[in-house]
């Protein structure tokens, strides 16, 4: 945001190491590519559909807590958006497990990481009533 908001937010004492973002996220954009190409390549027209469509509303639900909570700062919001994400990924997560159970295991990470990310976001709007 190019000021010092989020250093001067209390913090979880639980929040992973700031390089575990820099593990996860990019392991998680590789294994949500490749099950996307997947699905489409192995998965019916209507199933991969509906995988995608699914896939659109978390990435969208997760862009929405980006903007929300690094701009306007609605930590509420943004707490919001991120559950959205992670409610969106079960379906997925479920679609996967239909087409193949090394991607569906592949993608766990990312469905426990956005848990994760969704209740570190409660937890900040928590300590932070702004």
């Amino acid at each position: 945001t190019g000021d010092s908001w989020y250093n001067n937010l209390n913090r979880p004492s639980w929040q992973p190491p700031g390089f575990i973002f820099g593990i996860i996220w990019p392991y998680n954009f590789i294994v949500l590519g490749i099950a996307a190409f997947a699905i489409g390549q192995r998965a019916s027209k209507p199933v991969a559909l509906t995988y995608l469509a699914f896939f659109a509303l978390s990435v969208f639900a997760a862009l929405l807590w980006a903007y929300q909570f690094y701009r306007p700062h609605n930590l509420t919001v943004a707490a919001i958006a991120l559950v959205g994400t992670a409610v969106l990924t079960l379906p997925m997560t479920y679609i996967l497990f239909t087409i193949s159970l090394p991607l569906a295991i592949a993608v766990m990470p990312y469905q426990v990481w956005v848990a994760i990310a969704a209740t570190l976001s409660w937890t900040y709007r928590s300590l932070n009533q702004l």
